[in-house]
């Protein structure tokens, strides 16, 4: 099973890219959302660490935003809770696929959060600044402020771009992502 990691800033056509690919997608984003929809435990442990900002359940993104917003240092208390939890899940989503030909892994914090392997194929989304920002500005509830401490917690572009396989330049035309990603997967499944 090849393991195809998608990475690239917040707002690149990631997700969209991804689904071009049409293999079993493993998305951390939806993870994380189940689990803040569906997991009582992690609403328990949320409440007891901070409890001035988390006090409903399913907890609300307004509030894990305002926990952030007063202090940036809330963040590693979400993801020291959240994250163990994304990355169970993707291991069952592996061994679930394992005998397919491959699978696309849709984490914006993959390098962070050291899920990659030698043998993955990661591909970079490169996207102008200003479409990304057109297109996060386009999202629903989306929180300018969070957005950019999230992106703190990434590493460089032009670090990801060096460890990337291959660079896709996104200019948020579908068909010319259509082209490209049918290009790249041909190439990665005749090797």
């Amino acid at each position: 099973m090849k393991r195809i990691a998608i990475v690239g800033e917040i707002g690149s056509g990631k997700t969209f890219a991804a689904k071009l690919f049409a293999l079993p997608t493993f998305n951390a984003d939806n993870e994380v959302n189940k689990i803040y929809n569906k997991s009582r435990v992690t609403y328990k442990k949320l409440r007891k660490k901070l409890p001035k900002f988390i006090y409903s359940f399913p907890i609300k993104k307004n509030e894990l935003s305002n926990a952030v917003n007063k202090n940036a240092k809330n963040l590693k208390i979400i993801t020291k809770i959240v994250h163990p939890l994304v990355r169970q899940r993707m291991n069952i989503f592996l061994r679930k696929n394992k005998k397919k030909g491959g699978v696309i892994l849709d984490i914006p914090l993959y390098f962070e959060n050291k899920i990659n392997k030698n043998d993955d194929i990661i591909i970079f989304i490169e996207s102008p600044k200003k479409k990304i920002n057109k297109a996060l500005k386009k999202r629903q509830k989306s929180n300018t402020k969070l957005l950019k401490k999230l992106g703190l917690m990434q590493i460089s572009k032009n670090v990801k771009k060096k460890r990337s396989d291959y660079v896709i330049k996104n200019d948020f035309k579908s068909e010319n992502l259509k082209k490209k990603i049918k290009i790249i997967k041909k190439e990665i499944f005749e090797k």
